[in-house]
């Protein structure tokens, strides 16, 4: 897929911790609820990441976040799950009521997970690589 070719870019795009295996448990969770196929994929450590993250001014592995980016507007963190969880609709969309809860408090909670995730959840010595049947969900 090509990133420059807008007609082919999901119009929502998560960029992620492609060694982490929180951030690609959760790339596959999104994967499993989407059946729309609302979502694309790219890896922060990718050469997709890297253009987007600059493109948008933003450092998803120094700030510790996964970022969605949906018709161009930017969400990162606690702001960025419940974005996605209001995009993948049906009962997801209810968890996405915890946004109300002040930002300071999501994302402080939210901080401290991102920063001991290699410790908590592990990591992998590369990034996922997608199997063929999710192949075309990544950019």
């Amino acid at each position: 897929m090509d990133i420059n070719d807008n007609s082919q870019v999901a119009k929502n795009i998560v960029i992620f911790d492609g060694i982490c295996h929180l951030c690609e448990s959760s790339v596959l969770f999104i994967i499993k609820r989407d059946p729309q196929r609302l979502f694309s994929f790219c890896s922060a450590q990718s050469a997709t990441g890297v253009y987007l993250q600059q493109r948008y001014q933003i450092d998803a592995l120094k700030n510790e976040t996964v970022v969605l980016i949906s018709n161009g507007v930017v969400f990162e963190r606690s702001n960025a799950i419940f974005a996605i969880s209001e995009l993948l609709g049906g009962k997801w969309r209810y968890f996405s009521l915890l946004k109300y809860i002040p930002v300071f408090i999501r994302d402080f909670i939210y901080k401290k997970i991102a920063k001991n995730r290699y410790a908590l959840f592990g990591k992998h010595s590369q990034c996922l690589l997608p199997t063929a049947d999710i192949n075309d969900r990544f950019i």
